[in-house]
């Protein structure tokens, strides 16, 4: 299926729906290549969280997730003790999963011994996005071998919640690569906002 016209005469990748929230991410977030390593490593995070779950439920409770978790401040996180992590738990405003919370932390103690967070992520890209020119919905891959590697090099590192499935829609989500479909009006502006 290509890109869906909506109501607003726009053409766009028909996963985000008709929700305004959905589809604001859709225009303005997803696949703009993203360079900063404390975001990078937030929606890293969420992807993480959404694991078994939909996106837009992610994307309803960030905000939430931003607060019970010191703005994803890594050096904060990565001092959590089991106590917070239990009042963690007792937070209805995020996905309360004992394993992802206990993940989160390991995590940003994973993300502390790396030096230059964005920079590794995009060492596995060679620095530039890969462009894609997909035209349906159904010739987008659920992981790639590219996102195996980043898997397991993620893996090894100490990450958990990194599957290749989990790393392959953070690179969509983070710019890493342009999945929007080619006659999706994002699909060319996503395109040429990589830095050179």
């Amino acid at each position: 299926m290509s890109a869906t016209r909506h109501a607003d005469g726009i053409c766009r990748c028909n996963w985000c729906g008709t929700d305004p929230l959905y589809v604001a991410y859709h225009d303005t977030e997803w696949g703009v290549p993203e360079y900063d390593s404390r975001a990078l490593f937030e929606k890293l995070l969420l992807d993480g969280f959404q694991a078994g779950l939909s996106w837009i439920t992610i994307l309803r409770k960030r905000d939430n997730f931003r607060a019970a978790f010191d703005g994803f401040d890594p050096e904060k996180m990565a001092r959590y003790t089991p106590k917070r992590c239990a009042a963690l738990m007792q937070d209805a405003g995020i996905v309360r999963n004992r394993l992802k919370i206990e993940a989160s932390v390991s995590n940003a103690q994973a993300y502390l011994a790396i030096p230059d967070f964005s920079a590794y992520l995009w060492n596995f890209m060679d620095g530039r996005p890969l462009q894609n020119t997909l035209k349906s919905m159904s010739e987008i891959p659920a992981k790639t071998p590219l996102a195996e590697k980043m898997s397991k090099d993620l893996a090894k590192r100490g990450f958990r919640f990194v599957g290749p499935t989990i790393v392959y829609a953070f690179m969509q989500a983070c710019g890493l690569v342009n999945d929007h479909l080619v006659d999706c009006h994002r699909h060319e502006a996503v395109k040429h906002a990589a830095k050179p």
